[in-house]
């Protein structure tokens, strides 16, 4: 079994074909999936596909991008949902700032606020956190450091920033998307082997970085197995080892995924 541990499934491109994406996946072998809180207007939608398919869990959070839309009161209606399994996804991105440093000082203010924010509320409910890290490795680094809770959490799309990896310390794991695939993908290809076992995940961020052969197209869950793939050619373990282990990973992390 293979658990997509980071898919926004209530994305509007699965609108018309949500249950054949779904069944796609498991007649691959993937057969849980965990949506991330990203943006607060497909929280809902998020909810209702939890609801309809017991495969499917979600968590609750904001995005860095979205970071102005951050409202904790409208989001803690949510938190006590028996499939909710996570705060985020949160976290810092640099890639896209203002063109003025003042601007920038202002944006990069307001990000870390939420961020910290979400960290503690994780911590307070004892949640493990989905992190976004682009760019902004060495604050990210800081600010987790400082008040992430024993829950720990997972790096999304772990960017092969080696300063992160002193984070598995802290209980937080690596999430492996179809990025491993790209032929450009030198530096995580030569960080991934220093990446602990025990601390490896599998996801996709599907729709978006949709692995080799299949670029340019709409990246879904069933594509969890080329990554799984890539990562036992570069673990030289059998993929079926492989998905196990990633699977007692997440499960471990996100508790309580059944």
């Amino acid at each position: 079994m293979i658990i997509d541990t980071h898919c926004h499934l209530d994305d509007e491109r699965y609108r018309e074909d949500i249950s054949e994406v779904i069944e796609r996946a498991k007649v691959k072998g993937v057969e849980r999936f965990i949506i991330p809180g990203a943006d607060p207007k497909t929280l809902i939608r998020a909810i209702e596909l939890s609801e309809a398919y017991d495969e499917v869990y979600f968590a609750v959070g904001v995005h860095p991008y979205d970071a102005q839309n951050y409202n904790r009161d409208f989001l803690e209606e949510f938190v006590n949902h028996p499939k909710c399994v996570a705060i985020g996804e949160c976290g810092l991105d640099y890639f896209r700032l203002p063109d003025s440093p003042e601007e920038i000082e202002v944006e990069k203010k307001l990000q870390k606020e939420v961020f910290v924010d979400q960290i503690l509320w994780a911590k307070e409910l004892k949640l493990p956190l989905i992190v976004h890290v682009r760019d902004s490795s060495a604050d990210s680094l800081e600010l987790l450091e400082q008040y992430a809770g024993e829950e720990g959490g997972v790096l999304h799309c772990y960017n092969a920033d080696e300063a992160l990896l002193k984070l598995a310390h802290k209980n937080f794991y690596y999430g492996i998307g179809g990025v491993l695939t790209f032929k450009n993908a030198r530096k995580l290809v030569n960080v991934y082997p220093k990446i602990p076992k025990e601390r490896l995940l599998i996801e996709t961020d599907a729709p978006y970085l949709t692995p080799h052969p299949h670029r340019g197209e709409r990246n879904e869950p069933s594509y969890s197995k080329l990554v799984a793939s890539k990562m036992s050619q570069l673990s030289e373990e059998k993929e079926s080892k492989l998905e196990a282990l990633t699977t007692n990973n997440a499960l471990r992390l996100f508790s309580k995924v059944k």
